[in-house]
Parts: structure tokens; C-alpha cells; sequence
């Protein structure tokens, strides 16, 4: 299996370190001694060999992250996650901390207790117990992200800009009351141009169900294990990669800023060949304005192969705003 891209190119920038509560983002804790065997049954990748993380340490590289998609039966990601195995203390069973897009966390979460029947695992939706903050600073900076004792924090994969790496940390903290923390806009509006431009999807209500992984190059960036047992939508996500049936990718893309590409620049949005209005040919992942270029906004898409080959795509109909193509910072995984 292809591992997680190291470092991932961006454009040159003048990003700064920031931290940021990050709202969008959920939690999922499920723990007790069956835990590894449900997540094993249901998730995308494997999770049996996870290295245990203890509070207040950061969990990073493949051996302690993994990037996982929940698929439905028909194979269509219902979910994507960042995971982390945090135990509570040295002897306590596993608790797997999944970070993810929060409006889909209950749902998620959920469907995973179905699946509990008498096993010896709970899963629970913590999001409104812990908030979620993002991390982000030069690899050189002179303070490194230390999260509090009681933390459970993992790295993303590393962005590069100005030619130098920048660091991306997801951490949960347990919620001390009711009020929300501050937002600082600049940073938050860096993470989420840095996630855009990673070219990793996560999945968000508007999306649940319309992708097949491959769909999304969920497994050209270590989210998809072929060699793990089953899963559900196991066959057509191997059917798909083994056949070549993959006619539809993840592309990265960027707009100008205007009115109306702001309105249309959301997860779900859908995508048609200029001047042909008879049928979609793709959808908006993700988007973000430019952190360092307000006249900029970069987007994830999913969109049909040929489609891409005919002419240009248009972003909410087709005569909507156009969209440039930018080149992806990692290869596609090939079998």
C-alpha cells in the first residue's frame, strides 16, 4: 500500500503559524477491548496494527495515522477520517479517537453501534464533549505544537511552502464549559486553504454517498487497504481498482473570486461542461479561498476523465464560472 505523501506542494506563500478552533470538525471515540475488531470490520484501512498514542503526544506517521473512509454497502463513502488509537492510561483498553467532519459525526457514529451487537466496544459522538483545534507552523519555527497533558492530537501529512514544510496538527481538548472558543479568521481560513490544496478529500453531508473512493483518489493517499479483510463495499472498491472501472478523479482547481463563485464554491455543488446542460459531470469536494491570494479561490473536484479531455468545466451550470486546472502533489496509486 502506497504510504501517506510526506510533504504535499503548495504554492509559494507567506503563510504563518497559526491555531485555530477548527467547528466543522468532529470527534469519535469508540474504546473497550473489541474495539480494533469492529473498526477492522468496517473501515476502509486496516487499524490492527495502530501504535498506541498516550495523552499529550502527537500520533504521527503510518504507524500511529490513518486516513480511513466508512463506505456503504453499494461502496460509496458515507464518512473519511483521520484516526488515532489514544488510550486512556498505559493499562486501559483501546480507544480510537476518528476525527471528522462534524455534521456527519452523529450519523457516523450511529451507524457504527450497529454493528456493536454484543461485542465489548462503545462508540460515542464526542463532538459536543471535545473541541477540535488545528495546528499549523513552519518546520523551523521556534516553538513546536505542544497540545495539554489531556490531549489527543495527531499529524496530518506536511504542506510545502516557500519551499520550506509546514506541519499540520489535528488536536481534541475536552470542553471546559459552554462557551465556544475564539476564532481567529486568519488562521482558520489558512488550515482550510492548506486542507484544499493538500488534495485530500473529506467527506461532508453534501457529499455523503456520491463517491466511490477511487472516485476521490482516496486510495492513491493511503486510504484504502486491499490487502485488509472485509468491509462494507469492499468488492466494488476492488472491483474498481482491479478492472479499471476509475473514470472519474479528484482534481485540484482554482476560480477567480467573484460574488458568485463564492456562493458556488461549497462541498456538493455541481459541475457541467461549458455549454451543455444535459447532466452533471462532477462535484465540488471541497473549497477554500486562498490564504495568500484574495483574488484566488482553490477548490477539490470530482469529475468525469473525458469530461476533462472535451472542454472547459463550469462551476453551478454551464455557463457558471470557469475553472483552471492545477496539478495534483501526489501520483495515482496504479495496480
Amino acid at each position: 500500500m502506497t504510504p501517506i505523501p510526506k510533504n504535499i506542494a503548495m504554492p509559494a506563500s507567506s503563510l504563518n503559524p497559526g491555531f485555530t478552533p477548527l467547528s466543522h470538525w468532529g470527534l469519535i471515540l469508540v474504546q473497550g477491548p473489541d474495539a480494533a475488531a469492529l473498526l477492522q470490520s468496517q473501515l476502509s484501512n486496516s487499524v490492527l496494527s495502530l501504535k498506541r498514542t498516550m495523552l499529550g503526544d502527537i500520533a504521527q506517521g503510518h504507524d500511529s495515522v490513518r486516513l480511513v473512509g466508512y463506505c456503504s454497502p453499494k461502496g460509496r463513502l458515507l464518512a473519511s477520517a483521520w484516526l488515532g488509537l489514544f488510550p486512556e492510561s498505559v493499562n486501559s483498553d483501546d480507544r480510537f479517537a476518528l476525527f471528522v467532519s462534524k455534521d456527519i459525526a452523529a450519523s457516523t457514529a450511529k451507524r457504527l453501534s450497529m454493528y456493536v451487537l454484543r461485542s465489548k466496544v462503545k462508540v460515542v459522538d464526542a463532538s459536543d464533549d471535545w473541541e477540535v483545534f488545528g495546528a499549523y507552523q513552519n518546520e523551523n519555527a521556534s516553538q513546536s505544537t505542544n497540545p495539554l497533558k489531556d490531549s489527543l492530537a495527531l499529524r496530518m501529512p506536511d504542506v510545502l511552502a516557500q519551499g520550506q514544510s509546514f506541519q499540520r496538527t489535528l488536536i481534541a481538548q475536552k470542553k471546559v464549559g459552554p462557551t465556544p472558543s475564539s476564532i481567529d479568521q486568519t488562521s482558520l481560513d489558512q488550515w482550510n486553504s492548506l486542507e484544499v490544496l493538500s488534495a485530500i478529500p473529506r467527506i461532508v453531508l453534501a457529499t455523503q454517498e456520491q463517491f466511490v473512493p477511487q472516485m476521490i483518489n482516496f486510495e492513491s493517499v493511503a486510504g484504502v487497504d486491499f490487502k485488509k479483510g472485509c468491509y462494507p463495499g469492499q468488492e466494488i472498491v476492488a472491483r474498481s481498482q482491479y478492472r479499471g472501472a476509475v473514470k472519474r478523479r479528484l482534481q485540484l482547481v482554482h476560480i477567480d473570486t467573484s460574488v458568485t463563485a463564492l456562493e458556488l464554491s461549497k462541498p456538493g455543488v455541481e459541475l457541467f461542461l461549458e455549454g451543455d446542460a444535459s447532466q452533471p459531470c462532477g462535484m465540488v469536494v471541497l473549497a477554500a479561498a486562498n490564504a495568500t491570494n484574495s483574488a484566488r479561490i482553490d477548490l477539490q473536484i470530482e469529475c468525469k476523465l473525458d469530461a476533462l479531455e472535451i472542454g472547459a468545466i463550469c462551476l453551478g451550470a454551464n455557463d457558471g464560472p470557469v475553472l483552471i486546472p492545477d496539478s495534483l502533489p501526489y501520483p495515482l496509486l496504479e495496480i
